[in-house]
């Protein structure tokens, strides 16, 4: 490994990208090093063509900032991506350890929390409705399961589509959940077979 540290961090960044900005990366050294034999066989003739000399030169340079640029963007990538990471990971845990339902208050908690972030409000808003969302769903989750399982085991029915639709019945917000119902329900019987 290189004794460079910005050689290794862009080593890392450069295996973190996406595979379009991988390819849009080789292609220039591809041709870089096509130019430059052209370049190299144009200089070692016997009476050098001063144009080819000079096109060729031309598309060397071309392709030298064609590199810089597209490793510029590998770099953004990484550094957004990273940014992304790092705010929902803080998000999460401000969220759970605030106990608010209100984004608004959230997202102002936060950027008093964290003043750096006071310029990415529009991402914390979303970030935040997303992990919101999520936190519901794992909390109707764990409550259609904890339900379900009680529900189980008062009925002692064994037929997964009379226990769906009575259950349905006793619990008609569940309605929209009729998949999970169905997948959860298998799942538990099966655990009481065995």
């Amino acid at each position: 490994m290189p004794r460079s540290g910005r050689l290794r961090s862009f080593i890392r960044e450069y295996k973190e990208s996406p595979r379009f900005e991988k390819l849009s990366f080789i292609l220039p050294f591809l041709i870089l090093i096509v130019e430059g034999v052209l370049l190299a066989h144009a200089l070692t003739i016997d009476v050098p063509d001063i144009m080819v000399v000079e096109l060729t030169t031309i598309l060397l340079v071309i392709s030298l900032v064609e590199i810089i640029f597209v490793a510029g963007e590998i770099h953004d990538h990484y550094q957004r991506s990273n940014f992304d990471k790092i705010l929902t990971i803080k998000l999460d845990d401000f969220i759970l350890q605030s106990k608010k339902n209100n984004v608004k208050r959230i997202v102002e908690d936060f950027i008093e929390l964290y003043p750096k972030y006071k310029n990415h409000r529009s991402e914390i808003y979303h970030t935040s409705c997303q992990i919101m969302e999520t936190h519901k769903e794992e909390l109707i989750e764990r409550e259609l399961t904890n339900r379900l399982k009680v529900f189980i085991n008062k009925t002692k029915e064994t037929n997964v589509d009379d226990i769906l639709g009575t259950f349905i019945k006793k619990y008609p917000s569940y309605k929209k959940y009729r998949s999970e119902i169905y997948q959860k329900t298998c799942q538990i019987l099966e655990k009481t077979r065995k």
